[in-house]
């Protein structure tokens, strides 16, 4: 697909995922759930998060868990367009600030190196492709954090009503390793 039409493609997308958005009660607590029972981060994993903002499904009860297990627990920092997210420690009690485009971090803290990340959405699909808000961040940040450890695990999240036959994907469109949703784990 040429740059054109995968632009409108991916608007497209995008408008039809945040209509399908819809919170639901307690699909926060559904989602920590799942993850921990089905797709659960290795021992002593750092975890790079993401603070949901609007109808994004929750995520804090998960960092909550994920935090009270021992796992050092990252949130980004969205820098300058154009560069890869970095990630700053985040526990319980973090004050934090307001970042661009509605996004919160934390508001010190060096940055930490995830290997473990939870990844924010607007579409998926079964393959593992993801669309996200268009600005390229994760896809970025998951390509230079794969570069030094192949074996990185990127979740993606959403609510399951967020998925589409087919991601419209370009050649810098980054996979998942899996996606959850209030109702499951699904593997590519």
């Amino acid at each position: 697909m040429t740059e054109a039409p995968l632009l409108a493609a991916k608007a497209e997308a995008r408008r039809t995922a945040l209509a399908a958005r819809c919170a639901w009660p307690g699909a926060g607590d559904m989602l920590r759930d799942l993850i921990l029972r089905e797709a659960p981060p290795p021992p002593g994993a750092v975890i790079g998060g993401f603070w949901s903002m609007g109808n994004e499904i929750p995520t804090r009860p998960l960092l909550e868990a994920l935090h009270a297990r021992g796992h050092v627990v990252a949130l980004p920092v969205t820098p300058p367009r154009g560069n890869p997210l970095f990630f700053r420690p985040w526990s319980p009690g973090t004050a934090m600030t307001p970042g661009p485009m509605g996004t919160q971090h934390p508001a010190g803290g060096d940055a930490v190196t995830p290997d473990w990340l939870i990844v924010p959405l607007l579409a998926f699909d079964r393959s593992g492709a993801r669309l996200g808000y268009g600005g390229g961040y994760y896809d970025r940040t998951l390509t230079l954090l794969r570069a030094s450890n192949p074996s990185l695990t990127a979740i993606g999240v959403a609510y399951a009503a967020q998925e589409i036959t087919q991601v419209p994907t370009g050649p810098h469109d980054a996979p998942l390793t899996a996606i959850a949703t209030e109702r499951g784990v699904i593997r590519p």
